[in-house]
């Protein structure tokens, strides 16, 4: 049919389609070049006739390595209600296993206070037995807990990891807020609180901040493996309070002193609350909100959440601890001969008559007892009897640094002026 199909087709069609079937064959007839492996440098010739095995498997992956400390630990997170006893049996271990743990001394103790959300790290050896334990206490010590020998008897040892120091530096200028002007800083809760509290016997932070008061600081940031782990200490810091500059080095016994050597710490603080409003200043009259008359207000009031806890100004001697319809609950410490102070409108008190306290010892529990129209402390300073401005009083000197390490603290002492120093220049610059 094909034969017919082509006779039917004119000559000039015909003769092409013979001259390029006769081109074509010619093609097939010519040798081919032989064919070569793209990575291979021998050409692979095949014979015609010839059956060749050919491999269709898939060549395996190299061999993955995951080395002992990966193939055979495996992490367990702590869930709501786990005991030990519940890890040991969900991971594959026996009773007695859990058991043998718990008898590795002292250091085993930490796992009775494992909470939801911990991780362990449990070992199996080849054969399925408990091999070791990993606990992390903290993000630098980690407990071991491994098999001593082959009768079930365990070693416990705390893996400690070396912590490296670096220096930080803050500044800051306060428009509204000593705490805003901090977090501004980038100082987290706690570093604004130990920067009040290096400053606490020498300033009133309710009462005597003010716009332009600014602080510059050197701090500590720990790093474990080139990680940030948390802070460290305040190293040094200076407050500039209504003009007046306060500052504070810290010695390597932990204790902060002046650049001269004085302790920060004195023997009264300026306020004995962490407050966050204060409704009254310290004036020699007042209109009294429940009395509806002009009188004396020889104290300052602090308002605070209800059941604030109110701290001791010094150490003292409680020499009343009652209640009346004017101070509602109220506690008198004496200080030495010559200082009282007094807190009133207690909502608790937290001591009693004839008690002996140390400076910031909770003393009672900001109320609104007695002739108060809200809840807030009123707070008194007496020197010899005589009401006194517990915010500008004059208190006695700070203890001196002691002789011996006076001159290693003025080494510190120099060196961290200096990184305060180059920190103002550096945050100038930046301005």
């Amino acid at each position: 049919m094909v034969f017919k199909t082509i006779q039917n087709l004119p000559k000039p069609h015909r003769t092409g389609l013979l001259l390029g079937s006769l081109f074509l064959g010619a093609l097939v007839m010519l040798p081919s070049e032989p064919v070569a492996a793209s990575r291979h440098q021998e050409s692979l010739v095949l014979d015609t006739g010839v059956r060749y095995p050919v491999d269709l498997s898939v060549p395996a992956s190299p061999a993955i390595s995951f080395g002992e400390e990966d193939t055979h630990w495996q992490v367990i997170r702590v869930r709501s209600g786990d005991t030990l006893a519940k890890i040991f049996k969900r991971a594959g271990f026996s009773a007695r296993d859990t058991y043998n743990v718990t008898q590795a001394g002292e250091l085993a103790k930490m796992l009775v206070t494992l909470v939801p959300g911990d991780i362990l790290h449990l070992k199996a050896d080849a054969g399925g037995a408990f091999d070791g334990l990993k606990y992390a206490v903290s993000s630098r010590e980690t407990l071991i807990i491994q098999p001593e020998d082959d009768q079930g008897t365990m070693v416990a040892n705390i893996d400690t990891k070396e912590v490296e120091t670096r220096y930080s530096f803050a500044q800051g200028d306060i428009q509204s807020s000593f705490w805003k002007a901090a977090v501004n800083a980038g100082l987290s809760n706690n570093q604004i609180m130990n920067l009040a509290g290096l400053f606490g016997w020498d300033i009133d932070f309710a009462m005597e901040i003010r716009q332009g008061d600014s602080f510059n600081m050197v701090f500590e940031e720990h790093y474990i493996d080139g990680e940030f782990v948390g802070y460290g200490d305040i190293v040094a810091a200076e407050f500039t309070n209504q003009g007046e500059t306060f500052t504070a080095i810290q010695h390597s016994d932990g204790n902060y002193y002046t650049p001269e050597g004085r302790s920060m710490r004195k023997s009264f603080l300026r306020a004995p609350i962490n407050f966050k409003y204060v409704s009254s200043n310290f004036t020699k009259k007042r209109f009294h909100p429940v009395q509806k008359r002009w009188k004396s207000h020889n104290g300052t009031d602090y308002v605070a959440a209800m059941g604030t806890p109110v701290m001791a100004a010094g150490d003292g001697r409680v020499i009343k601890s009652t209640y009346n319809r004017f101070n509602g609950n109220y506690v008198f410490i004496q200080h030495g001969e010559k200082y009282v102070t007094k807190y009133l409108h207690f909502k608790k008190r937290a001591v009693k008559a004839g008690e002996v306290v140390k400076q910031g010892q909770v003393i009672g529990y900001l109320g609104s007892t007695g002739m108060a129209t809200g809840a807030h402390l009123h707070y008194e300073f007496l020197v010899n009897g005589t009401h006194r401005n517990p915010r500008t009083v004059e208190l006695p000197k700070a203890a001196p640094i002691a002789k011996t390490q006076r001159a290693a603290f003025m080494k510190i002492a120099a060196n961290r002026l200096t990184q305060l120093e180059n920190n103002r220049r550096v945050m100038l610059a930046m301005q």
